[in-house]
Parts: structure tokens; C-alpha cells; sequence
């Protein structure tokens, strides 16, 4: 009798995700935003992170007060649409205001017409997003062997011009800006620790950041883990 064989589970496809990595100057020393995630979440639980989350339909039709420089659009569109580099930026924006109530953005001049339900709170405080300011900085593929899984894009920018008040939705606990070295000494998913120890690299001696040359992509490639650029 032949044995029976089993056809290999087929790994999830990787949803689009976006990150905004958030930096201040605090008493003199470069602070980075972070939260904690609710021990219930199934992805990532009792974990410190940076605000982030999936990209939604309306991200890519979304009015913005700015658009991203060209050296970020073009960086992003190696693996992608100009229309979803677009839209991977505006979540991150997005996502960071829904989790920590920070708005990135330039004064609104009025509401945009048919402004979708994800948006439309954003809009309602008077502001649009500014996409000019955010640097990519990092992308990330979780294995194939997870059950959740995200092509997650890191985007760095200036905290200190922010609006609003720092207050979560229930998505992230304790939200807090945290020098460098004691964020890198929390506990925090891997990829974020990566994107934490690469901080120091990607700003200058009075916090400024750097524009990226070429921005590292962690990925599984035939069962091993590597880092590409693009």
C-alpha cells in the first residue's frame, strides 16, 4: 500500500503594510515614538512597536498637502505602482494618527469632496497629510512559514513639528518617546530591533535625518533569510 501524500500547505500571500518610525529631540538626545501592543492581539502581542498598520483602498485616492519627493516615489515603485507607493506613504500617515492621535500635515484649506470613512477624522482636524517628509528607510517580507503575513515598508520622519495630542485608540498602550538606546533595549519583534539599531546611521549629529541610498529589504529566499536593496 502506497502512502499517503499530503499537498503542502500554500504560505499566505503578504498584505501591504506601512510604518512610520517617528523622531524628537528630547533633552538633547534623539527619541524614538513607540507603544505597546495589547497582550490580546494576535499579531505581535505585548510588543513595543512604531505606529503602523495595512494599507486600505482609500489610502491611494486620499488628498494629501504634499506628495512624496521623487527619490522616495521612485524607491518605492522598484516593487510596486507609483499609485501604491503613494498609498503605502498615506497609511502610514494615516495609521500613525489613528493609534497615537499625531497628525504629519499642512493646514486644510477645505474638506476634500466624498472623503472616504478612514478618512474623513483625519480631515476633520482641520489638516492633510504631508507626504514630503518621509524617507524610506526599510522594507521587510514576514517568512512564508507564518500564518500572518506583511510586506511591510519602514517610513522615517521628523517628529518634532507634529500636531495634535499624544493619545492612542487602544491599539497601542503606553505610547512614549524613548531614546534610542533604551527603545533597542525593549522588547520588540525583530524587524523592528533591526530598524532601532540602524537609527543612529540615518540621522546626523543634530537628529536630521539622511536621505537613503539604497534601502534594505529582509526576505526569505528558498528557506534563508537575506538582505537585498533596492
Amino acid at each position: 500500500m502506497s502512502k499517503k501524500q499530503t499537498t503542502p500547505k500554500r504560505a499566505a500571500r503578504p498584505r501591504d503594510a506601512a510604518t512610520l518610525v517617528l523622531l524628537r529631540q528630547v533633552r538633547g538626545k534623539t527619541a524614538v515614538l513607540m507603544g505597546l501592543r495589547h497582550g490580546k492581539h494576535k499579531f505581535m502581542p505585548d510588543q513595543w512597536v512604531f505606529p503602523g498598520g495595512r494599507v486600505d483602498r482609500a489610502d491611494g485616492y486620499a488628498s494629501s498637502a504634499t506628495e512624496l519627493r521623487s527619490h522616495v516615489s521612485n524607491s518605492l515603485a522598484r516593487t510596486s505602482s507609483l499609485h501604491r507607493a503613494r498609498a503605502l506613504a498615506m497609511a502610514a500617515v494615516r495609521e500613525t494618527f489613528e493609534e497615537t492621535g499625531l497628525i504629519l500635515g499642512k493646514p486644510l484649506d477645505r474638506m476634500p469632496e466624498k472623503a472616504s470613512p478612514s478618512w474623513r477624522p483625519f480631515y476633520e482636524t482641520g489638516f492633510a497629510p504631508c507626504l514630503k517628509d518621509l524617507e524610506y528607510v526599510y522594507r521587510a517580507v514576514t517568512p512564508p512559514f507564518r500564518p500572518i503575513r506583511f510586506n511591510a515598508r519602514f517610513f522615517l520622519a521628523d517628529g518634532s513639528n507634529l500636531h495634535g495630542k499624544l493619545q492612542g485608540d487602544g491599539e497601542l498602550l503606553n505610547l512614549k518617546w524613548v531614546p534610542i538606546p533604551k527603545a533597542i533595549e525593549l522588547q520588540t519583534p525583530p524587524i523592528q530591533q533591526i530598524v532601532l539599531e540602524a537609527l543612529p546611521g540615518l540621522v546626523d549629529g543634530d537628529g536630521k535625518i539622511r536621505r537613503r541610498r539604497k534601502v534594505p529589504v529582509r526576505i526569505m529566499r528558498h528557506g534563508t533569510r537575506r538582505v537585498e536593496y533596492e
